[in-house]
């Protein structure tokens, strides 16, 4: 049965589609089974991994409005393990749409139980909002991962993150747990970059991943080629950065053989 993890953060622009991409795509990669679901109407996370949006006859809004299979939506990506199921910009009216069904809140719940048995891991990558289908995604989730951007406004909005998911442990899904914090968009150069870390370090301490996400130019090129980091440039910083926390997220759950020094020289 499948580890379910929600990547969310209201504020954009944290990485938190890139991270959602390139982490399920890194642990498909070292042999596990990995479903991708793309729950933000942008739909990044799904041209990301290489799908026209065009195309797109039915998605992750059919299975939540419609009581559509997710069987019947999954796609498989060129990636040899990693499947998807698709966003659409239908998704902005789902919250409206979803706010009279019954047990609102637990909707996606629903939709995941039908297929978790088929995989190791199940990554929510989240709108950038609190809203319902952000919410679905909480309750519906074993744990979650919260991107923080190393840069000044790093901690903003977090306390807000926090109480919502504060919220959900108590009313809608006690077994929910902050997998981590993970920091992205590292600048080793820049002084702040190593000020955000330390802060962020010294307020959540075991709660942080030890992998640090850094700035590359390739983890920005690949999704306009459609394609994670790891099939763009394998050899990449950015690629790198995602293999060893895919490790990581193996070790933290005590699915793997490999040990804490093995992780990959960048």
């Amino acid at each position: 049965m499948a580890k379910v993890i929600a990547l969310a953060n209201q504020k954009g622009g944290v990485g938190k589609t890139t991270t959602a991409i390139n982490l399920a795509a890194s642990l498909a990669v070292l042999e596990k089974k990995v479903l991708l679901i793309d729950a933000d109407p942008q739909a990044n996370a799904t041209s990301g991994t290489g799908f026209d949006l065009r195309s797109i006859k039915t998605s992750i809004y059919e299975c939540l409005v419609d009581d559509i299979n997710p069987k019947d939506v999954i796609l498989n990506s060129e990636i040899k393990g990693l499947d998807l199921i698709p966003s659409h910009i239908d998704l902005v009216g789902a919250e409206i749409e979803m706010l009279n069904m019954p047990n609102r809140e637990k909707i996606m719940k629903g939709v995941i139980d039908k297929v978790k048995d088929d995989y190791d891991f199940v990554f929510i990558d989240c709108s950038p909002s609190l809203g319902l289908i952000t919410v679905n995604a909480l309750t519906a989730a074993d744990s979650v991962i919260i991107p923080v951007q190393c840069e000044y406004f790093a901690l903003e909005g977090l306390g807000k993150l926090l109480n919502t998911i504060k919220i959900i442990q108590t009313r809608l899904n006690t077994e929910l747990q902050i997998e981590g914090f993970l920091l992205t968009m590292y600048d080793p150069r820049l002084r702040l970059s190593n000020q955000v870390v330390e802060e962020v370090r010294k307020h959540f301490q075991q709660m942080v991943f030890e992998t640090i996400i850094q700035r590359n130019i390739k983890l920005s090129e690949a999704p306009s080629y459609g394609k994670p980091v790891i099939l763009y440039d394998a050899g990449s910083t950015g690629s790198l950065n995602y293999m060893n926390l895919a490790r990581e997220v193996l070790q933290k759950n005590n699915m793997t053989t490999i040990d804490n020094n093995s992780k990959i020289e960048e």
